[in-house]
């Protein structure tokens, strides 16, 4: 494995998990990008339950673990429950700085849109005022993104999204350019953003010119332009919006507090989204992005503690 990279379990990495566990003293989050970003953005805004999250586990100690976690974190867990299956699982290697991920997703690779179309679920779709998916679920049911996503537009409802991986972009280009239409604002890190690009065959590696270019691909609800959000780790956040960059500098942490970069992305996301749903402009949400990620690198996993405090 990478150092730094996310990937997703074959045969031989399986027992990974297994062999953390009976080794090491590990730790239970409960993870999942989306999932990471709710619990984030539920911190910021301090009110449980503003948030609703849809995934597939197993029926086993580890959902029940997810969902305790995921619950005390103020995150409304919705699960479709897979008997065949266990609940997925992401395995955290920390080699001093860097983080490198390893998914098994077994349950969660079981989602299906028939979860999304039950009277009880649907209530949550019909109030909720922002929808967020990530990358990473296209590779699992695209039925259901193009569901949500087009529930969405016709209400003028922003669809965020996350780019989540570099191997979306490569091996997931047909379902992610099938929701590019319908994405409001489009999140990525700068390897995630450079492989769209090249996958796309942009013919630029300028990070400004590729949020540019993904602010005009063709859109849906070209009533709400496209914003585009790329991270580039501890170096100026770029926002693409109605025809502008505008770069945002990073607060730089001392190496000594870094102590786990794991999450930081999926903290980012969630600070982003927290300010939102307050209303906030585009600048807010991402400086309050860049704050969560600086607060979450300095704790290991995406893990937080205290009240947010947060001044915009």
């Amino acid at each position: 494995m990478k150092a730094n990279d996310a990937i997703l379990a074959t045969e031989k990495h399986k027992p990974l998990c297994s062999e953390l566990i009976e080794r090491f003293n590990a730790e239970y989050i409960a993870g999942g990008s989306v999932q990471n970003a709710l619990r984030v953005a539920q911190w910021i805004l301090e009110k449980p339950k503003l948030s609703t999250f849809f995934g597939c586990v197993g029926v086993d100690k580890y959902s029940k673990i997810l969902e305790k976690k995921a619950q005390s974190d103020g995150v409304n867990v919705q699960y479709q429950y897979c008997e065949t299956e266990p609940t997925g699982t992401c395995a955290v290697l920390i080699t001093g700085k860097n983080r490198s991920l390893c998914a098994n997703l077994a349950a969660a690779n079981c989602f299906t849109i028939d979860h999304l179309q039950k009277t009880e679920n649907r209530r949550f779709i019909e109030s909720a005022q922002y929808y967020y998916i990530s990358g990473f679920f296209l590779t699992v049911s695209p039925p259901s993104a193009q569901e949500i996503a087009k529930y969405a537009l016709a209400h003028n409802r922003p669809f965020i999204m996350n780019l989540s991986a570099p191997f979306i972009s490569q091996f997931y280009k047909e379902p992610l350019m099938e929701a590019m239409p319908y994405i409001d604002v489009l999140l990525g890190n700068e390897t995630e953003a450079e492989t769209f690009a090249r996958e796309q065959n942009f013919g630029t590696d300028d990070l400004k010119e590729i949020a540019l270019r993904i602010c005009k691909l063709p859109k849906q609800n070209e009533n709400r332009p496209r914003a585009c959000v790329i991270t580039q780790g501890h170096d100026p956040v770029i926002l693409a919006y109605r025809g502008k960059v505008t770069e945002f500098p990073v607060s730089v942490i001392p190496e000594e507090k870094v102590v786990d970069t794991n999450g930081a992305g999926d903290a980012f996301a969630g600070g982003f989204l927290a300010q939102m749903v307050l209303g906030q402009s585009y600048e807010i949400c991402v400086k309050c992005g860049i704050w969560t990620a600086s607060q979450i690198v300095q704790r290991s996993g995406c893990t937080f503690d205290g009240k947010a405090n947060f001044k915009p």
